[in-house]
């Protein structure tokens, strides 16, 4: 295989052979990636960049002598794990390959910081160690690590920069039944979300991207708004002039620790490394207006036809809130809305005929409360 006929669908058969599978899950443990960190360390060049808001070191990986330069950062929000996944993928991907790699290597030079936020990580929360969101900080810079992220951007001044992040389970993309399980963005850089020649770059990778996942998972991705906030990491990269592509990592159904989604998180890394070191200079635009924008039009379950006490007919919404416990997230189901006909789709549906819940403790439904489990016609559900 070589750099200029790559067979994702060969890569996508091999995937077991360079998934770092020690890194499973939507919890990813410090001593965990501290360990493959160091695995990897022994490969590529690491380098501790900084230290965070709590004086966790933020390290980052130094690969290639090419001429292109690619910055990547996962993880700037601590509870968005799956790109991380995808990054320490690639990493492996690049530390088996060889002939590959070398082809890649020669042209493209990479620095790739795999958790930018190791506080807001160890707590499985979005925002860093003071509360603030590390991706509303771009042009203040208050934290340390927004700071650290803008000198690693000076000193390297990379010609592409991939910005890693997961996306929640509620995205459908576009007005359809399909779930947003990949979702890209070109930011703008301009209130005007005006074009120019570093959006169009960016558009253009994920137009790519976009026509190689559609053979793997079509309808499933979608696009994201372009509103404009110089505050946002990837509008501010653009508007220094450097094309920046939002990756975000949605769901598929049943894949809630989001192990199928990594796969082609890393597919579409590895399919816009492709093109940055080819220097493909294809402009598809149209195709990156074709994505279809993602719409919140999904709930993770919803019952449907449930007898009520006043004997109405209505939709339970369940949404699961991830709850960080020994080092585990469980996903706990609360009503979030109790209404007739709801719209929405759901990744499971479970139809009461029009038939009463009976729960464990008698009580009556409400939005809000906790619920795990329930009867119909003897028939036992566990959400």
């Amino acid at each position: 295989m070589k750099l200029d006929t790559l067979d994702f669908s060969q890569l996508l058969e091999d995937y077991s052979h360079f998934k770092v599978s020690s890194l499973r899950g939507r919890y990813l443990k410090e001593e965990d990636l501290i360990k493959e960190f160091k695995a990897i360390s022994h490969k590529f060049k690491i380098k501790n960049e900084g230290y965070s808001e709590e004086d966790r070191i933020i390290s980052s990986f130094h690969l290639g002598h090419g001429s292109r330069k690619i910055l990547i950062w996962s993880q700037m929000h601590g509870n968005e794990t799956t790109t991380t996944k995808a990054v320490m993928d690639l990493l492996n991907f690049f530390s088996l390959y060889k002939n590959i790699t070398d082809s890649i290597f020669d042209l493209c030079s990479f620095v790739i910081i795999p958790v930018l936020n190791p506080d807001g990580a160890l707590r499985y929360t979005r925002a860093n160690a003071n509360l603030v969101d590390l991706n509303r900080d771009a042009s203040s810079r208050t934290q340390l690590e927004s700071q650290l992220l803008n000198r690693v951007y000076t000193e390297f001044q990379p010609d592409f920069c991939l910005n890693m992040h997961d996306q929640r389970t509620i995205f459908s993309a576009g007005n359809n039944s399909f779930p947003a399980s990949v979702s890209f963005l070109s930011p703008s850089f301009n209130e005007e979300r005006e074009l120019n020649v570093t959006r169009k770059k960016s558009m253009s990778l994920i137009a790519s991207a976009n026509l190689m996942l559609q053979k793997f998972i079509p309808n499933q991705i979608g696009r994201y708004d372009d509103s404009f906030n110089s505050n946002f990491i990837g509008d501010f990269f653009q508007a220094e002039g450097t094309p920046t592509v939002l990756f975000e990592a949605g769901h598929f159904p049943n894949d809630y620790e989001r192990e199928e989604t990594r796969k082609y998180i890393f597919m579409a890394l590895l399919k816009m490394v492709q093109d940055i070191c080819l220097d493909v200079k294809e402009e598809l635009i149209e195709a990156y207006f074709e994505i279809p924008e993602n719409e919140k039009l999904f709930n993770d379950v919803i019952v449907r036809n449930v007898k009520s006490e006043d004997s109405t007919i209505k939709d339970i919404v369940i949404q699961y809130k991830e709850v960080l416990e020994n080092d585990h997230i469980n996903f706990v189901p609360f009503i979030e809305k109790i209404e007739k006909n709801i719209p929405s789709f759901a990744h499971r549906e479970i139809n009461a005929d029009e038939q009463s819940l009976i729960l464990e403790k008698h009580c009556s439904l409400k939005v809000g409360d906790v619920l795990s489990s329930f009867k119909v016609n003897n028939n036992v559900f566990v959400i």
